[in-house]
């Protein structure tokens, strides 16, 4: 049992990694692609819906469609999912024009978000309550190392040469989105060979798959077509004829002659008569099954699925970006339509919490936490996410575009980052054993906005800073890296057992919500400033002068769009060193805890 679990588990981090991979390989390519589909290097504030489209997809898919496998069961919704994802990657490659192009990457999104939280649901079937955050761990790392791997993937990918076959182009960043379509289908068979295909059901109602059991069969006593529960242990076998709740005891025992209903009361106990006159609370037991994870806890009361908030949610995030991308900003910061765009994004995010505060059925169950240390450890990582996706989207452009370096050389000097990243981010957990979770992130962040000001002060010849542009990268890096594991051990030290899996997942919600916002606002100002900066410039034409004069005229034009795009850059990154400032000062909220001795 333990290597099947095993052999699950390595199908299901290797559908997270692939979209982890795609979540973030565009910013190696985000330019060529932008030359490719028609947007000149002065307007690229028109790529970043080739950005944003992927991050509003993935963050809107997560709460809903990872609840409908639940009800349709883990390997169908993964495959359907996997299919979703190749066919936005067939967009992609083909794209000709903007459009195109995002609605592809929107395509991608929304695939790539549901399979995070199908696959934690998923280790919530099949670990117990005590080796289930090992399990847990393995999938984020995943994740993260999607997140160090992306780029350098992308740039390595991006090398192959171009390739006409029938009229379509199958080298250069095209092979980024071509290669997704035979490791999706590996994917889904790894999948099809490995996962239950059975659904699991809510542990609100009676039965579940044979997959979800201990011994991977359904247990011998059934009755009436019901069967042992979720959250019954390995060991918790029904006796013949009789039912067991949604919720048992650890030892999965009911008295003979006893059944327990499969819904529970409105307090969510089940009657004292169930159990020898013994109330057993809707949390007992060990709390295994996929309540506990992602989308278990996520979105349903009684099997249902909180679509009016999911919905909310999506709508919110949707508008605010909308109202930070101005397609003309040599004007204004925001569009004309920005700032009643934005209003209304804020107002649909009031209504979901309000929405969620009222609802019986929630995307996020903040029952039994302590909201205040929560919500600030989830800010803390939504502006980590923030400072972290502008890093790796301005990095990239600021070595294209001031070193002259291709798509590959970019990538690898991003790569300084993503390795501090990943250095800081094994340094966290171990230093926050030693003095609490808040101290780390607080100094984490405090380092990381020191490393952002000294990229704001790199001067305009980029390459005479030699080996202090990579000391910078390497600081900024290890302050960012240093939050990630305080932060997820803040957020579970503060939520019950039962809710470590929904707990882990708003983690990388959080995120992945301040990489799109982030990103979105951000990159608005940066790109007006730009404008701002080259309003006054006339492009040079070959025409009516010399060949000697022109070339004095586009070398003097070039200088200074360069120097403008210098401004730009260092800029955007003394914003990020106030978000990091700002991320201090809320990680001070964060739970603390004793040093270890």
């Amino acid at each position: 049992m333990r290597r099947a679990r095993r052999i699950v588990l390595g199908a299901g981090g290797a559908v997270v990694l692939l979209a982890a991979l795609d979540a973030y390989v565009v910013v190696t390519v985000l330019i060529d692609i932008a030359e490719d589909v028609g947007i000149p290097l002065n307007h690229l504030e028109r790529a970043t819906p080739i950005v944003t489209g992927f991050l509003l997809g993935y963050v809107a898919a997560m709460p809903l469609l990872g609840q409908l496998s639940d009800r349709y069961g883990r390997r169908p919704l993964i495959h359907a999912c996997l299919a979703a994802f190749a066919f936005g990657s067939v967009l992609t490659a083909l794209a000709a024009g903007e459009v195109m192009v995002v609605a592809g990457r929107a395509v991608q999104g929304v695939a790539g978000g549901a399979l995070l939280p199908i696959t934690m649901a998923l280790i919530g079937d099949l670990w117990d309550e005590h080796e289930r955050p090992v399990a847990l761990g393995a999938v984020g790392a995943a994740q993260e190392l999607g997140s160090a791997l992306g780029p350098l993937y992308g740039g390595v990918l991006a090398l192959i040469p171009s390739t006409v076959v029938a009229g379509v182009e199958l080298g250069g960043w095209h092979a980024i989105f071509w290669i997704n379509l035979p490791l999706a289908a590996l994917a889904a068979l790894a999948v099809h060979l490995t996962v239950p295909g059975r659904p699991v059901r809510s542990p609100r109602t009676a039965t579940v798959p044979a997959e979800a059991t201990g011994s991977g069969q359904l247990p011998a006593g059934t009755a009436g077509g019901r069967s042992l529960p979720a959250h019954a242990t390995e060991t918790g076998d029904a006796p013949q004829g009789r039912s067991t709740s949604a919720h048992t005891t650890e030892t999965g025992d009911v008295p003979q002659g006893r059944s327990t209903p499969a819904h529970t009361t409105g307090t969510g106990d089940v009657p004292t008569d169930a159990t020898a006159g013994r109330s057993i609370p809707s949390g007992a037991g060990s709390g295994d099954g996929p309540a506990d994870t992602l989308q278990g806890r996520f979105a349903h009361a009684g099997g249902r699925v909180d679509v009016v908030g999911g919905g909310l949610l999506a709508l919110a995030l949707g508008l605010l970006v909308v109202g930070l991308y101005n397609p003309d900003p040599a004007k204004a910061v925001l569009p004309p339509w920005g700032l009643p765009v934005i209003a209304a994004g804020a107002l649909a995010a009031v209504i979901f919490v309000w929405w969620e505060i009222r609802s019986p059925v929630r995307l996020l169950d903040l029952s039994g936490t302590r909201k205040g240390p929560l919500l600030a450890t989830l800010a803390v990582s939504f502006l980590a996410g923030a400072a972290l996706l502008v890093t790796m989207v301005f990095v990239q452009f600021t070595a294209q575009t001031l070193l002259g370096a291709d798509a590959l050389g970019a990538s690898l000097v991003l790569a300084r980052f993503l390795a501090a990243l990943t250095v800081g981010a094994l340094l966290g957990g171990l230093l926050a054993r030693k003095a609490g979770d808040r101290a780390v992130a607080v100094a984490g962040m405090v380092l990381a906005a020191a490393g952002y000001w000294l990229m704001s002060r790199w001067p305009l010849d980029l390459a005479s800073a030699g080996l202090l542009m990579d000391l910078h990268l390497v600081v900024a890096g290890l302050g960012l890296g240093l939050v990630i594991a305080p932060v997820s051990s803040a957020v579970l030290r503060v939520s019950p057992a039962a809710q470590h899996g929904v707990a882990s997942a708003a983690v990388v919600v959080a995120r992945m919500m301040g990489m799109l916002i982030g990103i979105a606002a951000v990159s608005a100002w940066g790109f007006y400033r730009f404008q701002s900066l080259t309003a006054h410039l006339d492009t040079p034409l070959p025409f009516g002068v010399d060949a000697v004069t022109y070339q004095r005229q586009l070398a003097d034009y070039t200088a200074k769009v360069q120097a403008a795009l210098h401004v730009e850059y260092t800029e955007m990154f003394l914003v990020t060193a106030f978000i990091c400032v700002l991320g201090a000062g809320v990680a001070l909220l964060m739970p603390s805890i004793a040093r270890a001795r």
